[in-house]
């Protein structure tokens, strides 16, 4: 049998065991491990294992993923989320959907906090679904602006999105942050048009909120002030090149943590819960890269890679094509897979094409972090979806998925602006100061 037959076998195997609902961490794993030892031998891929393990464990940049969850976390347990929702709240939320507008904006300022999702609607969906019903929003726009507006969080770094591919692909981690800023806010925005669009044909979906005065604003401003200083800090710290992405990590996790204890709401047991919270996520984020190094070296054996070049070659597709096909491939991908899941499966397949194209991989990166970004909203997995539903047990999983779709919509147009106008993902990596 010849090396791309089993490499094949073993991604059919692959998906078998993600469909009988395996942990994708221990389904690459195991796939990753033993066609190792078909391809090379057991002492090889035992060898594998301790040096990916230990090099992976030993990598400087990784501290990045405990550090910037123990910040996002942290402002959770002390209640900062809430002073970001209501200064968003304070100048936007009186105008027609503006509660709906505010919580995206809140959303992107917690993705900053953060680089998490899940943890970005959880978290401003608790704060932010409870003023929306009392001001009786359609639950189809509440929900689905939380589960979209939730997505932000592994494009607007800190982002552990870019994080993985940066590690899967040998990439710059603060280039990546850097290139996910403005994609990030042309989403944000466009979020917001799809709020006004929506309420514009449908007013009763999102009545407008209460006024707020002058006053009311600049003293919502001024709390979340110490929140936003943290956000310009470490993001201006990577690219004014003050900060490495180690650094700035640290420096926003110190902050936050300080901000907590001056404030009197980071107590000995909320501090233990976040830190708690933190190493669970960092321990699976961690399992999920030791098991893609293991497929990532399977899939190299078989001539996968190679061979998909070759084939794209002789095809005569160009560039632009070949990009679409792996684009449309995420998406349809989204549907069924998680987005770490389908980023560890496919960047040892595409990523020697993207190189073999001269396609840039800081750009392709951004644009697959959206892709993932999608798959959160999309059904019948849709992550974020259900994360939503827990929050709001009394809303059908119909009507939010319903809720979602003109937001994924807003996506997909976004995606489109992005692969037709590079610059807008490279413009702040290509100035930043080294």
């Amino acid at each position: 049998m010849s090396v791309e037959m089993i490499g094949l076998l073993g991604l059919v195997a692959l998906f078998v065991l993600l469909g009988l609902r395996i942990p994708v961490a221990f389904a690459m794993f195991t796939v990753g491990f033993i066609g190792n030892m078909i391809l090379n031998s057991p002492q090889a891929a035992m060898s594998q294992l301790a040096s990916d393990s230990f090099s992976l464990a030993a990598t400087v940049e990784l501290v990045v993923v405990p550090l910037f969850i123990l910040m996002g976390n942290v402002a959770t347990e002390t209640g900062m989320s809430r002073k970001l929702y209501d200064a968003a709240y304070a100048w936007i939320g009186s105008i027609r959907g503006g509660l709906a507008s505010a919580t995206v904006v809140a959303c992107g300022g917690f993705a900053a906090l953060s680089g998490s999702s899940v943890a970005s609607a959880l978290t401003i969906g608790r704060v932010s679904l409870s003023e929306m019903e009392r001001f009786k929003y359609d639950n189809r726009l509440s929900t689905g602006v939380v589960a979209a507006g939730g997505t932000l969080g592994i494009l607007i770094p800190p982002s552990t999105g870019f994080v993985i591919y940066a590690l899967l692909t040998q990439q710059s981690i603060g280039r990546l942050f850097l290139a996910g800023v403005l994609p990030g806010l042309l989403l944000l925005s466009m979020f917001i048009l799809t709020i006004l669009v929506i309420t514009w044909f449908k007013p009763e979906m999102g009545p407008k909120g209460p006024k707020t005065t002058l006053s009311d604003k600049m003293r919502s401003t001024g709390g979340a002030a110490p929140i936003l200083l943290v956000i310009v800090l470490t993001i201006g710290g990577i690219y004014t090149g003050i900060f490495s992405p180690v650094e700035a990590s640290a420096v926003g996790a110190g902050l936050i943590i300080l901000i907590g204890a001056l404030s009197g709401k980071l107590t000995l047991k909320t501090f233990w819960k976040a830190a708690q919270d933190s190493v669970v996520t960092t321990a699976t984020v961690m399992l999920i890269l030791i098991s893609a190094y293991m497929i990532k070296t399977f899939l190299a054996l078989s001539h996968i890679p190679q061979w998909l070049g070759g084939f794209l070659e002789t095809a005569d597709i160009s560039t632009l094509g070949v990009l679409s096909i792996m684009l449309l491939i995420y998406l349809v991908l989204g549907c069924f897979l998680e987005g770490f899941a389908m980023m560890v499966l496919s960047m040892p397949i595409f990523f020697p094409v993207v190189q073999q194209l001269g396609i840039d991989p800081i750009w392709f990166g951004v644009l697959v972090v959206l892709t993932l970004e999608m798959g959160l909203i999309s059904p019948p997995v849709g992550l974020n979806v259900f994360i939503v539903k827990s929050v709001a047990p009394n809303v059908s999983l119909g009507r939010m998925f319903r809720g979602v779709a003109p937001f994924w919509l807003a996506m997909f147009i976004t995606l489109i602006i992005l692969v037709a106008f590079p610059q807008i993902s490279l413009i702040l990596p290509d100035t930043m100061i080294n």
